[in-house]
């Protein structure tokens, strides 16, 4: 998909709620194909700055290509799980003005058959964002447990017949290897005892699969745990999610732990660490008219936090 034409989910929405100054430093740690990125840009003056992460290479490549002349963009090929490293090799430690962390797979991954991340035409069984490192998902479904797959399936898809759809996955694999896209959707397809309408029976499995091989769940608690090294207080943060796993990671980051539920009322409440973020407004989703136009963006929930302290 060309960048030119790609538009990002909540893209207006997510360049508002940064609450954008010319002079600013901002991180677009999820650059994807640069919606995001343009629309920040296009906020700032000479003084502005705007640092891009991502682990595609495909990604960076767009990136290098449509920016090339702006000396006020710079780009990182890095897991944003490092995002601590970055920022410290750009000197740009508790400066930022703005985070955006747009996650799980973009549009243009999903849409390339051979990057392996759909199955909506026939394609390598890959999945990896960083093609170049790692094991891609036909290499661990090659090896991996059948109840390690069962806990993947489980967990990070939600897939309720887990254990029916892995015990069909170790059999085939016994018969031939794995190797395409759909050669394992038919294998999930074939082994689900009940289909969702308009909902493909092998959905949920590339997910638990595609978070699993990239590591995408242990990346966002680590980003967010680092948030705080990156933004200056007062600085925001702007996190779209794509399905509950994310979102839940999302919003216990960012509310305040509840007191002991065992503690007894007339004692008071013990002291704890004040809770860095403040929210902004409550949880923002796609409009009736980007629905229309992006059907992808109906499952997108966008959360918003500045650093209080």
């Amino acid at each position: 998909m060309d960048s030119d034409t790609h538009v990002s989910v909540l893209q207006a929405e997510a360049v508002q709620a940064l609450n954008i100054e010319s002079s600013g430093k901002y991180v677009d740690a999820t650059y994807g194909r640069g919606g995001h990125s343009g629309k920040i840009i296009n906020q700032l003056g000479e003084a502005g700055r705007l640092l891009a992460i991502d682990r595609d290479p495909e990604a960076i490549a767009d990136a290098e290509r449509r920016f090339e002349r702006d000396q006020r963009f710079s780009i990182v090929s890095a897991n944003f799980a490092d995002i601590d490293h970055v920022i410290e090799q750009h000197g740009w430690v508790e400066q930022v003005d703005g985070l955006l962390l747009d996650l799980g797979v973009s549009s243009p991954q999903l849409d390339v058959a051979q990057r392996g991340f759909g199955f909506s035409r026939d394609g390598m069984l890959d999945m990896r964002m960083d093609p170049s490192s790692g094991v891609s998902a036909a290499e661990w479904l090659a090896d991996v447990r059948e109840e390690d797959l069962v806990y993947v399936l489980k967990t990070y898809g939600e897939e309720r017949y887990a254990r029916r759809i892995a015990a069909a996955i170790v059999t085939a694999r016994d018969s031939a290897p794995i190797t395409r896209t759909l050669q394992l959707a038919e294998i999930v397809k074939a082994a689900h005892p009940r289909w969702e309408r308009h909902h493909h029976p092998a959905t949920r499995s590339f997910q638990a699969i595609r978070i699993q091989v990239n590591g995408e769940l242990d990346a966002i608690h680590d980003v967010l745990a680092k948030a705080t090294s990156v933004l200056k207080k007062g600085g925001r943060l702007v996190v779209i999610s794509f399905h509950s796993l994310e979102d839940r990671i999302v919003k216990r980051a960012l509310r305040p732990a509840p007191p002991p539920a065992d503690l007894p009322r007339h004692l008071p409440l013990p002291e704890t660490t004040p809770h860095p973020w403040k929210a902004v407004s409550k949880a923002i989703k796609a409009s009736d008219a980007e629905l229309a136009r992006n059907p992808r963006a109906r499952s997108a929930v966008m959360r918003v936090a500045e650093r209080v302290i």
